[in-house]
């Protein structure tokens, strides 16, 4: 098991497999392969009978930055893969959804974009207490619609996570902690020892018990991800065929600030 993989690194020892992003020199970004990686790396786990575990973090001192610039722009123009791109997102979403087994998100260095929407929906989310949580999209001329507009509200409430959403600003694991965003926030220097603490105690469980009240959980937040996410896939896509989506990653080819139009 665990062969293939190109954008991703996935280990199992013992009872607990590490998945992680390991595309280091361009910050973890997600690109295509990435993309389709994700969508078959979860329900891969899932068949596993000795996984008990699992921790999503990132190689280097990045979790993710989010969508890769090139594969952006080569999008702008390939209307196919964009539609297979958001089918990849909601088979992401509910990879770490539906697993039976707790994933714990070690976040840590900054999550952008996808990368922070992947590590909100984990079952225990443990930050670098300096690491930012980013949800840019609108930076972009892009609608949050790849999670983002659906896990923020149910973590942290309507009015902050429009303050963050509608921004695209940051937020530091500290602060996330600190309204619920995430489960907890330590120093960089503690951070592995916490998840690995963690993850030893979920690993000596109850197995049975812990994959069902994972199931029992996650009922309400699979109703409200199925409700909602082909809708907001939907608005994505309308925001991507934009002239300011088109604009911004033009402006950043261009290193300039982008000019939106409103169009």
């Amino acid at each position: 098991m665990y062969e293939g993989y190109e954008t991703l690194k996935v280990v199992r020892e013992g009872k607990i497999v590490t998945v992680s992003f390991n595309r280091p020199q361009l910050k973890n970004a997600t690109n295509p392969q990435m993309h389709r990686e994700l969508a078959r790396v979860f329900p891969e786990i899932g068949r596993d009978s000795e996984a008990h575990v699992v921790i999503l973090t990132g190689s280097g001192d990045t979790f993710s930055a989010g969508g890769d610039i090139d594969a952006m722009r080569t999008s702008l123009d390939d209307q196919a893969r964009w539609m297979e791109s958001m089918v990849e997102a909601r088979e992401i979403l509910m990879g770490v959804i539906d697993l039976d087994r707790p994933v714990i998100a070690k976040i840590n260095g900054h999550a952008v974009g996808l990368g922070a929407t992947l590590a909100l929906v984990c079952d225990i989310v443990v930050a670098k207490d300096t690491a930012r949580i980013i949800d840019p999209h609108v930076k972009v001329g892009l609608v949050a619609g790849d999670g983002g507009s659906v896990i923020w509200p149910l973590l942290v409430g309507y009015a902050k996570a429009k303050r963050y959403l509608l921004t695209g600003a940051p937020i530091t694991g500290a602060e996330a902690a600190a309204i619920g965003l995430v489960s907890e926030a330590v120093p960089g220097d503690q951070l592995d020892a916490r998840v690995a603490e963690i993850a030893q105690d979920l690993a000596a469980g109850a197995a049975v018990a812990i994959r069902l009240t994972k199931r029992s959980i996650n009922m309400a937040l699979r109703q409200q991800m199925d409700a909602l996410i082909e809708a907001h896939l939907g608005y994505e896509t309308m925001s991507h065929l934009s002239a300011d989506h088109r604009e911004a990653i033009t402006a950043f080819a261009e290193k300039r600030p982008p000019v939106f139009v409103g169009r």
